[in-house]
C-alpha cells in the first residue's frame, strides 16, 4: 500500500478552529453524576475519497463546574458534515474541544461509524482529570 497517498491529509486537525461549544453553570457540581449525549446523525466526509461518512456519536461524562450547552454542541457536530477527516481524529478532536469547553471530571467519546467498504470502525477515547479521585461507577 502507497502510505504516500494519505501523507499531509490531516497534519493541521489538532489546530483547525471550530464552532465553540456553550456551557452553562452546573448547579449540582458538588455531586458525581454522568450525563449521556448521543449524537445518531453524526456525518463528516472521507479525507481520501471525498464520501461521506455516516455514524453516531456518543458521548458520556460527568460534568464539574460546567454543563454542555446542547444547541451549541449540535452546531458543533454539524460544522464537521463537509470537513475531510478521519474517524480516530474526528472523535480525538471532538474529545480535545470538549475537555476544553466544560473542563469535566471524566468523559468517554465513542465514534460508531456506518459500514463502509465492508468495514465497521468504532473508536473509543477517554479523558479523566487528574485533580479527580476515581469515579465509581
Amino acid at each position: 500500500m502507497d502510505h504516500q497517498s494519505y501523507s499531509r491529509l490531516q497534519d493541521d486537525i489538532r489546530e483547525m478552529e471550530t464552532p465553540s461549544i456553550e456551557t452553562w453553570k452546573n448547579e449540582y457540581s458538588d455531586n458525581d453524576y454522568t450525563i449521556e449525549i448521543t449524537n445518531p446523525e453524526f456525518t463528516a466526509v472521507c479525507p481520501k475519497t471525498g464520501l461521506p461518512d455516516f455514524g453516531t456519536i456518543q458521548i458520556t461524562y460527568v460534568p464539574d463546574e460546567q454543563c454542555v450547552e446542547l444547541k451549541s454542541l449540535k452546531e458543533y457536530f454539524l460544522f464537521f458534515r463537509d470537513v475531510g477527516i478521519f474517524h480516530e481524529h474526528v472523535v480525538n478532536k471532538i474529545l480535545a474541544d470538549f475537555v476544553v469547553a466544560c473542563n469535566p471530571r471524566q468523559v468517554e467519546i465513542v465514534g460508531d461509524f456506518h459500514i463502509r467498504g465492508g468495514m465497521k470502525t468504532v473508536v473509543r477515547v477517554n479523558y479523566e482529570r487528574e485533580d479527580m479521585p476515581q469515579i465509581q461507577s
